[in-house]
């Protein structure tokens, strides 16, 4: 009984240790820019931004996969007198956490981003590019206080205050990755189109419980593209998709959203849109802006043999992005920027 049952929990670990292998991910990609490419920070239609993200995956007799975030970002106008002031610094910050299996498996991530932007051409079309670099400080961890061993066994049940007799997994070191990327865009007055790559974990960081130096934290690759289009004076169209891998996971994103300005004053916004996530979900989006405050909710639709599991999971994404403005620059607040 004491073996079967610490070869579960053995297999537990293995499962959450397989499962976090990569990176966590949104299927509201397009309001985690942060999370995406290093090279958006700062590239906004506003002064500053601050988002947070929440997503709760495969909601059914239990929470087992969580991911929130908290990110700011800002842009700086260069004043350097042989640099044209409308070239801009970006400077942010976000912190991730995420945990699975109800929370047996802990990981927490804060990264620090610059990048800077350069205008190439400013006639009909204005053409920029910009550069980004990240530094990513990552730690998990198990929360032992949700597990039982076999060590913590007395007869009559488990004593977790009992040693666990596994002092490998507290062996788990945080680490410290870098990041590097690249966006080109194209902006006039009805358009915009962003088009990047990006590169997570250049240097591989370490990342195993049990001291194996072939175990580490993949580089995750990046290739993105966003474009906007005022259609009418009430209709703005917001497309986007991105593709990413790390190690043997790999998906596509592909979709859009529809907004509807409402109201003479211009200031409020309805959005609603769906996006297809390959082999995983069908993802409807809602959203709606109101001035400098926006608000979108999406739900996966799960189109892979998991919608066979009974109960079916649930899983729905929240964010929340509250721009600063002074002097606007784009056509709209679309989630992207």
């Amino acid at each position: 009984m004491m073996k079967k049952m610490k070869c579960v929990v053995a297999l537990v670990i293995i499962m959450v240790m397989k499962s976090n292998g990569q990176d966590p991910s949104f299927a509201q990609f397009f309001s985690s820019p942060l999370n995406i490419n290093p090279a958006l920070t700062g590239n906004i239609n506003a002064d500053w931004r601050a988002i947070s993200n929440l997503r709760d995956q495969w909601i059914g007799p239990a929470s087992p996969y969580a991911t929130g975030t908290i990110s700011y970002d800002r842009k700086i106008h260069n004043a350097m007198s042989n640099v044209s002031e409308k070239n801009t610094f970006g400077v942010g910050a976000m912190l991730m956490f995420d945990y699975a299996m109800a929370g047996v498996q802990k990981s927490t991530y804060l990264s620090l981003n610059l990048a800077y932007n350069v205008v190439l051409s400013e006639n009909t079309n204005k053409h920029s590019i910009g550069v980004g670099f990240g530094a990513i400080y990552g730690r998990r961890y198990i929360d032992f206080s949700r597990l039982d061993f076999e060590e913590q066994f007395t007869g009559y049940g488990f004593d977790t205050n009992r040693p666990t007799g596994e002092a490998a997994l507290s062996n788990m070191k945080s680490y410290i990755s870098s990041s590097a990327g690249i966006t080109y865009s194209i902006k006039n007055e009805k358009s915009n189109i962003d088009i990047g790559v990006a590169a997570f974990h250049l240097n591989k960081p370490k990342q195993t419980f049990l001291e194996d130096e072939h175990q580490y934290l993949a580089m995750r690759k990046v290739a993105h593209v966003n474009f906007e289009k005022l259609l009418s004076d009430r209709i703005v169209l917001n497309a986007n998709a991105i593709y990413q891998f790390q190690l043997e996971a790999k998906y596509y994103s592909i979709g859009g959203a529809l907004g509807y300005i409402m109201g003479d004053a211009g200031n409020t916004i309805l959005n609603g849109g769906l996006w297809y996530w390959s082999n995983n979900a069908v993802t409807p989006y809602i959203g709606l802006a109101y001035k400098d405050l926006q608000f979108g909710f999406s739900y996966d639709w799960t189109v892979s043999k998991l919608r066979e599991a009974i109960p079916k999971p649930k899983t729905f994404e929240i964010s929340i992005i509250l721009r600063g403005v002074k002097d606007p620059t784009g056509i709209i607040a679309c989630p992207w920027k």
